[in-house]
């Protein structure tokens, strides 16, 4: 999906792990932006723009401009990212260019709505199995999520990526028999064994304490 966002680059000319160091210190990270039938260019981005996209609802599916000093402003994408593993801090991104005119695969997020008739009548479980399902649209067509309703479910039911409701212009590319979510029994001796284990530290406890008593009576 298309949002006005304007991402302000600038060329980075420096390359290697001191000159990342050093614009990170500076507040900047590096980038790469490609695609288009275009020659990939080196940039500097402000990680605090590419985390608020990240963390938005259309997430790395969000479509934005990208202004370089010197080039032509172009919409893109964010492709891929890294972030630190212990600060958690936005290392590097790369971009890519969109056409808007072009057909894109993206994954996008299914949503469940609803409870289970097997959950609410029967005593079922709701497993999710896929949490997203991969498609080709426009870029102007990419929905911020699925939605699919699942209150008519019974145990041993299912629904299938071939469920989901698309919308108009929206090719699924997952395979059509991909699980999203189903309603499962709860197993008999699931519910037996947790019984048993809430009064298992009690037992041991009295056995061993009636075993000492025996024994010291036999002395």
């Amino acid at each position: 999906m298309r949002k006005e966002i304007t991402v302000v680059a600038e060329p980075r000319a420096m390359r290697g792990k001191n000159a990342a160091r050093r614009l990170r210190a500076g507040g900047r990270i590096p980038a790469v932006l490609y695609g288009a039938g275009k020659p990939a260019t080196p940039i500097t981005v402000d990680p605090k723009q590419i985390d608020r996209i990240l963390l938005s609802s259309t997430g790395h599916n969000t479509i934005f401009d990208v202004q370089v000093d010197g080039q032509e402003t172009c919409p893109a994408m964010i492709v891929d990212w890294q972030h630190h593993p212990v600060h958690g801090r936005l290392l590097h991104v790369d971009l890519e260019r969109i056409d808007m005119s072009r057909k894109l695969r993206v994954k996008v997020p299914v949503h469940i709505e609803g409870e289970a008739r097997g959950v609410k009548q029967q005593g079922g479980l709701m497993e999710v199995v896929t949490r997203e399902i991969e498609v080709e649209c426009l870029p102007d067509r990419i929905p911020e999520h699925f939605t699919v309703n699942v209150q008519r479910l019974l145990i041993g039911q299912n629904l299938r990526a071939a469920d989901v409701p698309l919308g108009e212009g929206i090719e699924l590319k997952s395979p059509p028999d991909t699980v999203i979510c189903h309603v499962i029994a709860l197993r008999t001796s699931q519910v037996t064994e947790a019984a048993e284990a809430e009064g298992a530290p009690a037992e041991p406890e009295v056995v061993k304490k009636g075993k000492a008593e025996e024994k010291e009576k036999e002395e």
